[in-house]
């Protein structure tokens, strides 16, 4: 992952869930208590990096009893804009739908297929009738990106919007929890 390197994450190992959870979200709960439960013994300590997605607050609940943290933020939107550029994003424009990179790499597979629009384009309408946007929040700036996003706007029928955040929030809360693993691993300057 381009931001553990960047960040200088050595010895942090990544774990990633199929992203077709999104289309899913009342999965993500066990199955990130399964992966838990599976990792436990090999890791120090784990992390998750995932916002709530439309849990509903059952992911927050899983990782109570798991005694495991999560990212702040209720979805990525939040935690690559960062939580107050996203709300002053949300409440300027509620109606809006939102890429990140990986969803416009995915797009026609995670949104156009996952959602079944393919197959039955009278769907559309009734998925996106109420959106007046979409709102790409790139990590990478890439004019090829860009024309993919507004080309899924197009074929949503909304406006298109281009904002570029780089890893906002996640990158933060990596090197916050990298600083804390470093300091549990300290020993006390007291003893």
């Amino acid at each position: 992952m381009a931001v553990l390197r960047r960040s200088g994450m050595d010895g942090i190992s990544v774990q990633c869930l199929p992203a077709k959870l999104h289309n899913r979200p009342q999965l993500i709960p066990e199955l990130i208590r399964t992966k838990i439960q599976e990792e436990r013994d090999n890791f120090e300590r784990i992390f998750v990096m995932y916002g709530d997605c439309g849990t509903g607050g059952m992911l927050d609940a899983v990782l109570r009893e798991e005694g495991v943290e999560r990212i702040a933020g209720a979805h990525c939107y939040e935690f690559f804009s960062g939580i107050p550029e996203f709300t002053e994003m949300a409440e300027a424009e509620p109606c809006s739908f939102y890429l990140t990179d990986f969803l416009v790499r995915h797009f026609q597979r995670l949104v156009i297929e996952g959602l079944g629009i393919d197959r039955h384009p009278q769907l559309l309408p009734m998925y996106f009738g109420n959106y007046k946007r979409v709102v790409y929040l790139a990590q990478h700036h890439s004019d090829e990106r860009v024309a993919e996003a507004k080309a899924a706007a197009e074929r949503l029928g909304l406006e298109f919007e281009y904002r570029f955040t780089g890893y906002g929030d996640l990158e933060k809360s990596l090197v916050a929890e990298r600083g804390r693993i470093d300091r549990i691993a300290l020993p006390d300057a007291a003893d």
